[in-house]
């Protein structure tokens, strides 16, 4: 994002974090499946904007198109096609378990706290300098990643979703019958 101040790149980042955190927020907090797919949503999308000011621009575009768009349409398929409006009816208390997923839930931001805290950056760094991406180009470079090095788990990761969509399509038969 050339010609932009950093004031404003500070800003529109605390922007998209804030509203990626608010509607992770509000997914995990719907009873109605479908309003926390819609929540996902949005939270994909804040997830591009700051793929964006990271200068990933590739990634920013595969989030959308991957994510926001054909992963949702999937899962918001499956959602109707196994009829998952029941969760949104079922008004049962289960204190017990609102009381391990509150804890799991502050164990869990504690964590992220001592990651941010304890940060350094001493890992090991990649195989593109910023020079080399700026010459070949971020798609290039993640596509040459993702085709060669990360085959396998690209391919896994394929086959996963073939047995999510499958095993959806079985559950939902199976409710018809």
């Amino acid at each position: 994002m050339i010609g932009i101040g950093i004031g404003f790149k500070w800003f529109i980042f605390v922007v998209a974090a804030l509203v990626a955190t608010g509607s992770s927020l509000m997914m995990v907090t719907r009873k109605n499946p479908i309003h926390s797919a819609l929540w996902l949503i949005v939270t994909f999308f804040s997830v591009a904007i700051l793929y964006v000011l990271l200068n990933a621009t590739f990634i920013a575009v595969a989030q959308v198109m991957v994510y926001a768009g054909a992963i949702m349409m999937l899962v918001l398929f499956v959602i109707m096609l196994i009829h998952l409006e029941w969760g949104a009816q079922w008004t049962s208390s289960r204190s017990f378990a609102k009381l391990m997923g509150g804890i799991i839930t502050v164990m869990l931001f504690l964590q992220v706290l001592a990651g941010v805290f304890t940060y350094s950056s001493v890992g090991q760094h990649g195989i593109y300098s910023a020079q080399k991406l700026a010459e070949i180009g971020n798609t290039r470079a993640v596509g040459g990643l993702l085709y060669g090095k990360y085959v396998f788990a690209f391919e896994v990761a394929s086959i996963l979703l073939l047995v999510g969509i499958v095993g959806a399509v079985l559950l939902a038969r199976k409710r018809k019958d």
